[in-house]
């Protein structure tokens, strides 16, 4: 490593360890507005890499947490745009406004992540921002570029569709044979078997810490060998994924997602080192 790349994951490093207390409410911010944890820490992991270039080209830091929702916003409203997710204009009709009450609607806070999802994106935002993280209607107006009366307004509306909604429910496109297969060789520590599934191109992510290709995904689980962890196939926002088990505990620790191409695995994403997730998730163990 030359001393530029070096310079480059130290600043690299630093800045993680400056943003490190805000992520997890970045997530939950933004896994409520995609409906998933994993799209959600997605545009966390876009967000950082913006706001990580944004600071070398800058002397001055900004205030981080509002800077860094700010830019999470932006962020989650180009992806929805993209995939063609629901998005209206923030207005500000005072017949709406008259009925606001500044008080968390208590329906909203217990929401399922799924429900959001049936919100107009500034509903969605409001609610999220207001409701469920706490923060004040100057700071959600800041956030979201609008007024505070048009955060009023998308907060009557998206607190009364909320309440109305009912939650989705998604299919598992993931084969079920393979990672029940790929669970039991793990559970075993039969790192050979499960070596023996992976893809001889096969793309690893240990979300934010590193990146991995081909043979080198193989040494990846030398990390694995010492650790008491388990898996157990299960359903993550719809999706059949592994949880993973720490020392036999009762709730999974993170989550492990596998994609397969004709028989072998093809990408994983590993959520290791970022186990916020598991507490937003919705999770269901499979028998």
């Amino acid at each position: 490593m030359n001393e530029t790349s070096a310079a480059v994951g130290k600043a690299r490093d630093q800045f993680l360890a400056m943003v490190d207390g805000v992520r997890p409410e970045l997530h939950r911010y933004c896994a409520r507005l995609t409906g998933s944890v994993i799209e959600g820490e997605d545009i966390v992991q876009d967000t950082l890499a913006k706001a990580f270039y944004a600071l070398s080209l800058t002397p001055d830091v900004p205030t981080l947490k509002p800077w860094l929702f700010r830019i999470a916003h932006n962020t989650a409203l180009d992806f929805l745009k993209s995939h063609g997710r629901k998005y209206t204009d923030a207005s500000d009709t005072l017949d709406e406004i008259a009925t606001f009450d500044d008080r968390p609607d208590p329906a909203v806070v217990r929401a399922a992540l799924a429900k959001f999802v049936s919100l107009p994106v500034i509903q969605r935002s409001a609610v999220i921002l207001k409701d469920v993280l706490g923060h004040s209607l100057e700071e959600t107006a800041q956030t979201m570029g609008t007024t505070i009366m048009a955060v009023k307004s998308a907060l009557v509306r998206g607190r009364a569709n909320l309440r109305e909604q009912e939650a989705d429910d998604k299919g598992a496109p993931v084969p079920r044979a393979e990672l029940d297969r790929y669970a039991t060789l793990f559970n075993a520590r039969d790192w050979d078997g499960v070596r023996a599934l992976i893809g001889d191109d096969c793309k690893l992510d240990l979300v934010s810490k590193n990146r991995r290709r081909g043979k080198e995904v193989g040494l990846y689980f030398g990390n694995y060998e010492k650790a008491d962890v388990s898996v157990r196939v299960g359903r993550l926002d719809g999706e059949l994924v592994l949880a993973a088990y720490v020392a036999k505990a009762e709730a999974p620790a993170y989550f492990i997602l596998l994609e397969w191409e004709n028989g072998r695995v093809a990408n994983i994403r590993d959520f290791r080192y970022v186990p916020y997730i598991a507490r937003e998730a919705a999770f269901e163990v499979l028998q």
